[in-house]
């Protein structure tokens, strides 16, 4: 690639741009969402629960499925996690990050339809990807899912 004026100028709008959306109600959302979740200790506390019992349930389950405690760890990893998500701090900091990730994904799509309409942006978001019509694992279709 060369460095050249222009290229120094879509830098400056790039930077003005990550400027614009880091000052957007979305991001200051996401930013005071992750505060509290980071300052809140029950949320912090199921978080490493579930993160120590999914460990635990990992390192079992290389064993498989008749290893001593397998389905109880299961069920406590499953409970502990659905304890988790239904934390109300946790949730507010998701769907925070949902947002986020949504305008993230549609400024990326816009300007890869600037340039052509044949470009793959992995976005990770189904609604994205059935949206332009495209989806795959953008290789250009020579793994044949496109």
């Amino acid at each position: 690639m060369i460095v050249n004026d222009a290229y120094f100028k879509i830098e400056d709008q790039a930077l003005l741009l990550v400027e614009q959306i880091m000052r957007s109600e979305v991001a200051r959302q996401y930013k005071e969402a992750k505060a509290e979740l980071q300052n809140n200790e029950s949320a912090q506390q199921k978080i490493q629960d579930f993160q120590l019992a999914k460990e635990k349930f990992e390192e079992l389950s290389r064993f498989g499925d008749y290893a001593p405690g397998f389905k109880e760890l299961r069920r406590e990893v499953r409970a502990l996690k659905r304890a988790m998500d239904m934390d109300e701090v946790v949730a507010s900091f998701r769907f925070a990050e949902m947002d986020l990730q949504t305008v993230l994904d549609e400024v990326s799509l816009t300007i890869a339809k600037q340039v052509s309409e044949t470009i793959k942006v992995p976005t990770g978001n189904p609604f994205f990807e059935s949206k332009s019509g495209k989806s795959g694992c953008s290789s250009g279709g020579s793994c044949g899912c496109s």
